[in-house]
């Protein structure tokens, strides 16, 4: 391409560098190839990923690293329809991401060309707005659009299909506006009338909970969230996509709620008589059966999406905004009221919340002899790293062990996928999140089924000189589904069993990373520290872990969350 010539992709990676711009994560190919050209010259890193949908929680991990939008490129067909998980996953947990793919020509959309697929028509129902460009003008302005939409109202994903003929038509770039968005404005503020209301009821409450979701994180109210609860002396549950919301070590905290929750932070939320939910959104996992679901509690909900207020839950009063300013906003309110009355003690609801932790907290034995119960190893690991590192997780039992034994205190370093539980995620997320913030330590916390899944982006983490860290928690299964299998039907085990190979160190030595095997309680401080050692490399540490350990609290699916068995023989 001559370089004197300014076309579309000139024009993308101009309007990708005037956002602010700095990675994108990517696969080439030949319906996306224009714009790999100018990338040449562009002071955007690329990394490339070994596949499409590693590139894109690649995206993700990146954009919930630092609250920034992450990009991801592919190419037309089978590169944009390898997308379709990360889009969906970052839907479900509203991660701002925007995928740029490749199309086939504009005059050959609808012959079934080669490497053709109907991408937005693919993209409607998992991003939050799909564009297919018809003319390189268009470009500035749809590039400004999908960034804006994205990490606004509710963030989430924006997909912007480009043909090859319009990246490579001859344009010019421009200054973009946002005008082509008259209908687009999110509320932002919450109404004064029903912020009074929340406050009123919350001064007169006994037995309150602050029910936290993901969108606190995403609204970066951590701060107004802590004073908030101080000023109200309210509990606090975080659910699993708001870990590192509030601090786990604080006096308020309980800890995460729901299906493998912690016992008295989902009996607190069975037993309240108002939830406050913010930035949470009802999920199944967290209310167990609707009908059931705290039942005595009057509902606040505070959401920036309003589909999501009742939407599984009435609420009492509904606030619309972004969870920051209505925090901030409360805040002020409860300020004032304070000048004249203290926060209420509560005292009686505090004691029998010390109660449930005292009599119900999280339990595991480790023997001297082994086996590695997995327990054992995140704690150990969080103090090995001091509680310093990013954790990144797939899907599955390690992933609840990792939330539950993980004390987390501060938001953006548990990246994990919440709603459409990707297996996989771990490892590519955890590159994205190492390439944001490359001085912070990044161990992604896997299991052998969802490392099997993505473990070739290990070859991208060495050769992007992206030095993360993995421990594979390997019970020769696909545990969560055994653990299943054993419980609810009758111990048939089908399908699960993972056993023999690959040898993961030597895998991972093949992908240029250090390999380690850890098999004994004994071992499991030194293999740590090696890996905390090793700073020029990837590092994958096998642990290998008692393969009947199962992780409780447990409320089984469709169930009330009245009932929580604490082992095995609850079930």
């Amino acid at each position: 391409m001559s370089q004197d010539k300014f076309t579309g992709s000139h024009s993308l990676l101009r309007s990708l560098e005037y956002e602010g711009v700095e990675v994108v994560f990517g696969v080439p190919g030949g319906a996306i190839l224009h714009a790999y050209d100018p990338l040449l010259d562009s002071p955007i890193r690329h990394i490339l990923a070994r596949h499409e949908q590693g590139a894109g929680h690649m995206a993700e991990g990146y954009a919930m690293a630092t609250g920034k939008v992450g990009v991801v490129f592919a190419t037309s067909g089978p590169g944009a329809t390898n997308l379709i998980t990360p889009l969906q996953n970052a839907k479900m947990d509203s991660t701002p991401i925007v995928a740029i793919t490749g199309q086939v020509a504009s005059t050959a959309i609808g012959s079934d060309a080669f490497q053709e697929a109907h991408t937005t028509g693919l993209a409607m129902h998992c991003t939050k707005h799909s564009y297919l460009v018809q003319s390189a003008d268009e470009i500035p302005e749809v590039i400004h659009e999908a960034f804006h939409i994205a990490s606004t109202g509710r963030p989430g994903p924006v997909l912007v299909d480009l043909p090859k003929d319009v990246l490579g038509a001859d344009t010019t770039w421009h200054t973009p506006t946002l005008s082509g968005l008259p209908g687009y404005r999110p509320t932002r503020e919450g109404h004064p009338r029903q912020i009074k209301a929340a406050i009123e009821m919350i001064e007169a409450s006994q037995r309150p909970v602050l029910y936290v979701g993901g969108g606190v994180i995403r609204a970066e109210a951590s701060d107004e969230l802590l004073a908030f609860a101080e000023a109200t002396n309210v509990p606090v549950v975080t659910t699993l996509m708001a870990r590192g919301a509030f601090p786990d070590t604080h006096r308020l905290a309980l800890g995460m709620p729901g299906m493998h929750g912690v016992y008295a932070a989902t009996t607190a939320m069975q037993q309240a008589d108002l939830l406050i939910a913010i930035g949470a959104r009802f999920d199944d996992r967290v209310t167990g059966k609707v009908d059931a679901f705290a039942p005595k509690a009057r509902i606040i909900h505070i959401d920036a999406d309003p589909a999501e207020i009742g939407k599984v839950r009435r609420p009492d009063v509904p606030i619309v905004g972004d969870a920051k300013a209505v925090l901030a906003a409360m805040l002020e309110r409860i300020v004032a009221v304070r000048v004249h009355t203290p926060a209420p003690e509560r005292t009686e609801w505090f004691r029998v919340l010390r109660e449930w932790q005292q009599r119900h907290p999280l339990s595991y034995e480790q023997t001297q002899e082994g086996p590695i119960k997995p327990q054992y190893f995140i704690e150990r690991l969080q103090a090995i790293t001091r509680g310093e590192a990013i954790v990144t997780s797939g899907v599955g039992q390690h992933q609840m062990w990792a939330s539950q034994y993980w004390a987390f205190q501060k938001p953006k370093t548990w990246i994990n996928s919440g709603g459409l539980g990707t297996m996989g995620f771990a490892i590519p997320a955890a590159v994205g999140a190492k390439v944001a913030r490359p001085d912070q330590v990044v161990w992604a916390i896997d299991g052998d089924g969802c490392f099997q899944m993505t473990a070739q982006e290990l070859i991208t983490a060495t050769a992007e000189n992206v030095p993360i860290k993995v421990a594979v928690l390997n019970n020769s299964s696909l545990g969560m589904v055994k653990q299943w299998q054993r419980l609810f039907y009758d111990g048939r085990l089908s399908a699960v069993d993972l056993s023999g190979v690959p040898d993961y160190p030597k895998l991972a030595e093949a992908m240029g990373c250090v390999g380690l095997r850890v098999t004994h309680p004994d071992e499991v401080d030194v293999a740590i520290e090696k890996a905390m050692a090793v700073n020029d490399r990837p590092v994958v540490v096998e642990v290998v872990i008692d393969p009947d350990e199962m992780v409780f609290p447990m409320v089984p699916a469709g169930g009330s969350n009245d009932f929580i068995a604490m082992g095995p023989e609850d079930l």
